[in-house]
């Protein structure tokens, strides 16, 4: 895997070769926590979007065919593509340029107004489910969170708990009931894969928007309940459940993601990229109290 260093040098000459009415616009990073793309703040108008690792290979096209798509039907606002950039100035891959939607990451700026987010955050998710999925690539995370796991869950919990990081016999307990949960059954549906709290747009307290959709795609829409354990509360949780409308089998999946995908991503983070080990540790802390013990 290659990952790509990206200057704000390198976008100011992108944008003069394929955008010269924007040429001379100040260009300015935005810190990110992000492992796939690079952001980039142009004027105050614009944001740029660059996959920098190569496996992320192929979102920009992807957003670019979809968001103007699925935008109108979602109760809240995600980014709108403005223009699609092509390889150049000694960059390999495509990139976009969207409008800039004000407000901070919900890690760095943590939502006050919880009740508010579950409702809102429910709803977004119910809506996006609901959108016509034909055509739809197939999102990375719309499998089994087994698929996904690819076998890093076992050692991982291995190591945690050796550490004392976590109770490794609970939570493998834990990982065998999710294994045993019944499969998705219905026709794949829209899902934007990584709802995590980067991930969300806040200001003033309150949820005001949903960003980086690199994950988007069609599948078991599952994925997108982590949000119940990574960043609601046991009071806010059943408000988020009951506005994204999902039964029990779904709902189960979805913490069976959340306790998964928070001990692999923990392990594989911690020393990396502490924001997302942070995030990580919070969801499968708050999943795994909710299995039997």
């Amino acid at each position: 895997m290659t990952t790509l260093a990206i200057g704000t040098d390198l976008v100011e000459r992108l944008i003069a070769a394929q955008f010269p009415h924007w040429a001379g616009l100040p260009v300015r990073e935005v810190d990110s926590a992000g492992t796939d793309n690079a952001m980039f703040r142009l004027g105050d108008d614009y944001a740029v979007r660059l996959p920098k690792a190569d496996w992320a290979a192929g979102q920009a096209e992807k957003e670019q065919c979809w968001l103007p798509h699925l935008a109108p039907h979602l109760p809240l606002p995600v980014p709108v593509p403005v223009g699609q950039g092509a390889p150049g100035e000694g960059y390999g891959q495509s990139w976009s340029v969207f409008a800039w939607l004000d407000g901070d990451d919900a890690y760095s700026a943590p939502i006050t107004d919880l009740p508010h987010a579950a409702v809102e955050l429910g709803r977004f998710v119910r809506s996006l489910r609901a959108v016509d999925a034909t055509g739809a690539p197939a999102s990375s995370r719309g499998g089994s969170v087994a698929d996904w796991e690819e076998g890093h869950m076992v050692p991982a919990l291995r190591e945690l708990g050796a550490d004392g990081t976590l109770d490794a016999e609970a939570a493998g307990e834990a990982w065998e009931s999710v294994l045993r949960l019944p499969a998705w059954q219905g026709d794949p549906a829209w899902l934007h894969g990584d709802l995590l709290p980067v991930n969300l747009l806040a200001r003033d307290g309150r949820l005001r928007a949903v960003i980086d959709f690199g994950c988007l795609g069609a599948g078991d829409p599952a994925a997108d309940l982590t949000p119940a354990w990574t960043l609601f509360t046991p009071d806010t949780r059943p408000l988020f459940r009951e506005a994204a409308r999902v039964d029990d089998a779904t709902w189960a999946r979805g913490r069976g993601w959340a306790l998964c995908w928070g001990v692999v991503t923990e392990h594989y983070y911690r020393g990396k990229n502490p924001v997302l080990a942070d995030i990580a540790h919070r969801a499968w802390t708050q999943a795994l109290p909710e299995y039997p013990n």
